[in-house]
């Protein structure tokens, strides 16, 4: 096995130790500050907030709040130092932190629980303890949550599954900016530099598209909330183009109801469910030759599935994540997610940017098509 290089962090502690070992620095001496060492080395500043960290248990700097950083007044020996972070170790030469957050809006069985159960999990196995905060669905809630455990000091990494939003979140942009280890799982932010994990959403639309032309169907809608900024949807629907498209298939055969919002997050009432099922019976009137839907998400499927209850022939329902029920099998021929897959990426990622290494902006977890079952 090849040699490991030295980490981020150690080379930032090798350039301070050196600094004492030539007499540029001397007990009582102000140490570089954590944006300063970030600076010179071109990494975040958690990645030198650790390094400094590491000295201050040996005993060669002391932090003093509101002040900074400086050279101890009585140094150990410089060359018998173990500078190993401490903690309970996932790996030789690893460092495993002691807390960090998942933000999110909510779970279900059909998304969402799955993938948190899988952060949690992989949590466990690294020894990290994990503080679980949910959004419901508010910006202002996801911006609060980010503020308090960055802020406040309370975790050392965020994994985070963005709200829908008309637009970004400035905490979490502000987080980003400043260097902060973040990873978004879900989605990403267009044109936003940061580590994603999430399901190829074109791939996926496009497959369950063709698997619905393959049925015989060739006036197909496309059915979801509105789709502006939310990068999920967007693809979903460039997928079910794409597949028109690929088929050689006129778009005008693609239709799309896309104003739909009884299930975004705190909407999902029966009032606003009532207002959705008007609004397909509406497009059902003006689209009648219409036979089959591909649906962004399994809660508009169940609306969608009862606006249609009475309608002969039956439409054909597609959707995404479907929860399993291991009596009836799943309702609806639907993409599934790997959300198990994706949290434990979503973990490994954000442990790797602690440790000062350079990540993907982009990880891109599998999907599967699931067949419902034929009563």
């Amino acid at each position: 096995m090849a040699a490991r290089g030295p980490l981020l962090y150690e080379r930032i502690i090798e350039y301070l130790l050196d600094e004492l070992r030539r007499g540029a620095l001397n007990p009582g001496d102000r140490v570089p500050s954590e944006m300063e060492l970030a600076e010179r080395f071109e990494v975040s500043r958690i990645t030198s907030k650790k390094a400094l960290e590491v000295l201050r248990q040996a005993g060669v700097v002391q932090r003093i709040r509101g002040k900074g950083s400086f050279v101890a007044a009585e140094l150990p020996d410089l060359d018998a130092l173990e500078l190993s972070p401490s903690s309970t170790a996932a790996g030789e030469g690893e460092r495993v932190p002691g807390t960090i957050a998942m933000i999110y809006p909510d779970a279900s069985e059909a998304y969402g629980l799955e993938l948190l159960c899988a952060v949690e999990e992989r949590c466990a196995e690294r020894g990290i303890n994990l503080v679980i905060k949910r959004t419901r669905g508010s910006q202002e809630e996801e911006e609060k949550a980010i503020e308090s455990m960055v802020d406040a000091g309370l975790a050392e990494g965020l994994i985070v599954f963005p709200v829908h939003g008309e637009y970004y979140n400035a905490g979490l942009l502000r987080t980003i900016l400043d260097g902060f280890p973040l990873v978004l799982v879900d989605r990403y932010l267009a044109g936003i530099q940061v580590c994603a994990v999430h399901t190829d959403n074109v791939a996926a639309a496009r497959a369950l598209t063709e698997r619905v032309l393959d049925q015989g169907h060739r006036q197909v809608a496309f059915v979801s909330p509105p789709p502006e900024n939310t990068s999920s949807i967007e693809e979903r629907l460039e997928g079910f183009r794409a597949a028109f498209a690929g088929r050689g298939l006129s778009l005008d055969n693609a239709r799309q109801l896309t104003g739909l919002s009884s299930t975004l997050p705190g909407a999902f009432t029966p009032e606003n469910v009532l207002a959705d099922v008007k609004r397909i019976h509406d497009f059902q009137a003006r689209e009648p030759e219409v036979t089959a839907f591909v649906v962004c998400e399994y809660n508009l499927a169940r609306v969608m599935s009862r606006a249609i209850a009475e309608t002969e022939p039956r439409p054909l329902i597609a959707c995404f994540d479907s929860p399993l029920d291991p009596v009836a099998g799943p309702p609806f021929l639907h993409i599934r997610q790997n959300q198990r897959e994706m949290g434990r990426q979503a973990v490994d990622l954000l442990l790797a940017q602690m440790r000062g290494e350079t990540v993907p902006p982009r990880s891109i977890v599998p999907f599967s098509i699931v067949e419902p079952e034929i009563s």
